[in-house]
């Protein structure tokens, strides 16, 4: 069965909507200079109410120090995903400092990217049109990446369950598309955990 990622948490309304929804992981941005954007004690009260759900915590980066994720944030979360241009070193130098699996995203214009994700070497990547863009991306270019993925960009609870049927992605991951005025829809989230799991 498909997973399913609710990103972009803020609030403690959004992760009680979560603990409701039982996804299976709870994305949180943990790096600054974007509109979802969440600090340490922030996330750190949000990861609290999660305590022993059995919902993984993932903290999203963008081109942050790695003393920063490994220093911080690490010990508290379940996943680590990577949203910037964080290279192959990169990823190397993260490994000697944590063992949790490592989720790389990429945008995807063309199958040039596709190319890269598949040689990546983290343990998931993500394909996705942009950061929080909420944009689809030509998702014929999938069809052949050979591993598994979490697809987002575009997804809502209205062509989520066509992207399941067609391209079979390890997990799916929504947020931009789960708002209303730029805050977590429960009514929006409830549908599309519903349509995954219908999916």
């Amino acid at each position: 069965m498909t997973r399913v990622k609710l990103c972009g948490l803020m609030s403690e309304a959004d992760v009680r909507t979560v603990l409701e929804l039982r996804p299976d992981y709870a994305g949180f941005i943990l790096s600054g200079g974007f509109r979802r954007s969440i600090d340490f004690d922030t996330f750190n009260a949000l990861s609290t109410m999660l305590g022993a759900s059995g919902i993984e915590r993932v903290g999203v980066f963008v081109n942050e120090p790695l003393d920063s994720v490994v220093g911080v944030y690490s010990e508290w979360l379940d996943l680590i995903q990577l949203h910037g241009s964080e290279s192959e070193r990169y990823i190397s130098a993260l490994r000697n400092h944590t063992d949790k699996p490592i989720i790389k995203a990429f945008t995807v214009r063309t199958e040039a990217d596709i190319e890269a994700a598949r040689a990546s070497s983290a343990d998931y990547v993500l394909l996705d049109s942009g950061t929080g863009t909420g944009s689809k991306f030509d998702h014929s270019l999938i069809a052949d990446i050979g591993r598994q993925y979490f697809l987002a960009g575009g997804l809502t609870p209205e062509n989520v369950g066509e992207a399941i049927a067609r391209f079979e992605p390890f997990a799916v991951d929504a947020s931009s598309s789960l708002e209303t005025n730029g805050i977590k829809d429960k009514a929006k989230m409830t549908a599309f955990v519903k349509a995954v799991r219908n999916g």
